[in-house]
């Protein structure tokens, strides 16, 4: 039963420790960053770059029903600069009377009255599916200025549809975003798409009937929303739409049936020009502005604006991903998170891929990646303050082998930031110098201190080359621990912490010889110790305050392992070494060590008589 609780607590302790807290500091760094538009100018970056690979992957067109006459380099070659003269309007219009498109838009102000208007707004009118640009325009230099509404003069303006032709680049420069309404007022391209659709229902076929082809589904105006703004779907470079040289129109260099029953559009795309459009696939130089007009209508034709999430969806995203990223690097190490961090981002690129390409729709690319490298720099924070709020229990006390072991195995250990209380088998070993208070009171303080501490520093790497723990110094004692901080359960275990215990006195008797040898070069006082062993039931854990912690273990093995180290100023027959070893400790090492039974005593504070052995050779050639 203790087992089964333990261990659900342990489950608790990790998702509390390492699934929740690096998950949701993720979360609330990312969506703060998120908030603030750290990653906007990277997401507008990778938009385009997505947007790119899914054209080369694809080999996407724009919709075939779309045709752009451009006023170009051509035409102004033969027409002067522009505005050219409205009467190669007329034209134009005349020309294309023989193979009518089915609507026609033009990207070009008619604001300023001219002497060519009265003959044009007749091949407007007679046409009847033109479709003028209004614009706005700022009124004094102030930024707070009011705008002015540039229409077409009142003749043009009395005989055709209108439609705005405002558009606003992002912080890059790049048109992504266009209003199909402003105020309920539409845009160019959602009248042309109007007057296309009308142009349909009155299209009679061959045998008399009207057309059965379905009307383009247009989106509607809403009340109480001043703009209606989409995502414009840029699916190819704008030099892929079919384009045609306004000159080579007017004089007949181009077939106009090419254009019969299209949605043509006319305006400037002559170098130079102050309409100029950046693209995901145009930016230096840039395209003509016509063509976000053309890129709208292929939306609508198609109904395939870009879509993305709403806001509330991302920031859901944001947490999903960091929670999620940091429950799976939670077991991992970190050359397989760094790999793992390698492919989630490929796989997440992938993903976004694919949605883009089969629906329209784009999945934040950088927000999502820099939250898995959040995550990844959490966890490792989090870690590393873990494994050094569990180094600073064992500070020095263990070898570098061990303390390794004491991370990887630290969920079975650490609870709430202190070593969880655990009853288990352990040796125990204690030493002391003898005759340590004649000694001290030959030194200075100073020279105490250094004597000391280089006596202790080499019996500490005596039990550390065994894998024994240091649990404290008692002065001139050492108390050392073989068995922990993981209980060992099974006899060999067990058996192997005893036969490392007495490898590490006889290595402690062994260094002393070379110390001496150093102290007595030095002219200081030669150290001489007796040690005393002991197997049995300990309980180990932190003890202290939340200010000061300790790992040590308590319980009776230790009392009789000090009792025993005692026993060496009065046992010097038969004990060599200076060490003593109890019976239980006896029985799992005499098959390894050369021993001599002393005698059966009792101990002090213990009632029953404990048998008493000394180790006298080095450790068997198995």
């Amino acid at each position: 039963m203790f087992r089964k609780i333990r261990k659900k607590y342990l489950q608790i302790s990790i998702v509390e420790k390492y699934l929740l807290l690096p998950g949701l500091l993720t979360s609330i760094l990312s969506i703060g960053l998120w908030q603030i538009g750290i990653w906007q100018s990277l997401e507008l970056l990778t938009s385009n770059l997505l947007l790119q690979t899914r054209y080369y992957l694809t080999n996407d067109h724009w919709d075939e029903r779309i045709a752009v006459i451009a006023i170009d380099d051509q035409t102004l070659a033969k027409y002067g600069e522009f505005p050219i003269s409205r009467d190669r309007y007329t034209q134009l219009l005349e020309t294309l009377e023989a193979s009518p498109p089915a609507t026609i838009g033009f990207d070009i102000l008619f604001s300023e009255p001219t002497g060519h208007d009265t003959a044009l707004a007749e091949a407007m009118a007679i046409n009847g599916n033109i479709v003028l640009a209004i614009a706005k325009r700022s009124v004094g230099i102030a930024p707070s200025s009011d705008q002015k509404t540039l229409l077409p003069v009142p003749i043009l303006n009395n005989v055709t549809a209108k439609g705005h032709i405002i558009s606003n680049a992002d912080i890059d420069g790049i048109t992504r975003q266009i209003s199909l309404y402003i105020n309920q007022f539409p845009s160019l391209s959602i009248k042309l798409l109007e007057m296309y659709n009308y142009n349909l229902q009155q299209t009679i076929t061959s045998n008399n009937k009207k057309s059965n082809l379905q009307p383009i589904i247009i989106p509607s105006p809403q009340t109480n929303t001043p703009e209606q703004t989409v995502f414009i779907n840029w699916v190819a470079p704008t030099n892929t739409i079919p384009t045609y040289s306004f000159i080579d129109v007017i004089d007949r260099k181009i077939d106009t049936v090419k254009l019969k029953n299209k949605i043509v559009i006319v305006g400037l795309t002559a170098t130079g020009a102050k309409d100029t459009l950046k693209t995901p696939f145009q930016q230096t130089p840039p395209t003509a502005g016509i063509y976000v007009h053309a890129a709208t209508i292929d939306n609508l034709l198609n109904q395939r604006f870009l879509q993305k999430l709403p806001w509330q969806l991302e920031i859901f995203l944001l947490i999903v991903i960091a929670i999620g990223v940091s429950y799976l690097f939670l077991p991992l190490k970190l050359n397989q998170r760094t790999l793992i961090l390698i492919i989630l981002p490929l796989a997440w690129l992938s993903i976004s891929l694919f949605i883009l390409t089969t629906y329209n729709t784009y999945l934040p690319i950088v927000s999502p990646i820099s939250t898995m490298l959040l995550s990844m720099m959490t966890i490792q924070w989090q870690e590393q303050k873990e494994k050094q709020q569990l180094m600073s229990l064992f500070a020095s006390h263990v070898s570098q082998e061990t303390a390794s072991l004491i991370w990887q195995k630290r969920d079975q250990i650490l609870q709430n930031g202190q070593l969880e209380a655990q009853e288990m088998v352990a040796t125990v070993l204690f030493s002391d110098i003898r005759s340590f208070t004649s000694i001290s009171e030959g030194m200075t303080p100073r020279e105490l201190l250094d004597w000391l501490n280089n006596y202790l520093g080499a019996m500490a790497e005596c039990v550390q080359q065994h894998h024994g723990v240091v649990d404290k110094y008692i002065g001139d004692a050492v108390m050392a621990v073989f068995g922990i901080p993981f209980a060992h359960t099974q006899p060999e275990e067990i058996q192997q912490d005893a036969i490392n215990a007495v490898a590490a006195a006889m290595a402690m008797q062994d260094r002393l010889i070379l110390l001496n040898q150093e102290l007595e070069t030095a002219g200081k006082p030669t150290i001489h110790i007796g040690i005393g062993i002991h197997t049995g039931l300990v309980v180990a854990g932190s003890m202290g305050g939340s200010k000061r912690l300790n790992y040590s273990v308590l319980g009776d093995a230790v009392n009789i392992a000090a009792r025993l180290e005692q026993l060496n100023k009065n046992t010097k027959d038969k004990n060599p070494y200076s060490i003593l070893i109890s019976q239980t400790t006896f029985q799992l090492i005499k098959s390894h060590f050369p021993t001599q039974t002393v005698q059966e005593m009792q101990l002090k504070g213990r009632q029953q008589l404990t048998m008493i052995h000394a180790i006298t050779g080095s450790q068997f050639d198995n």
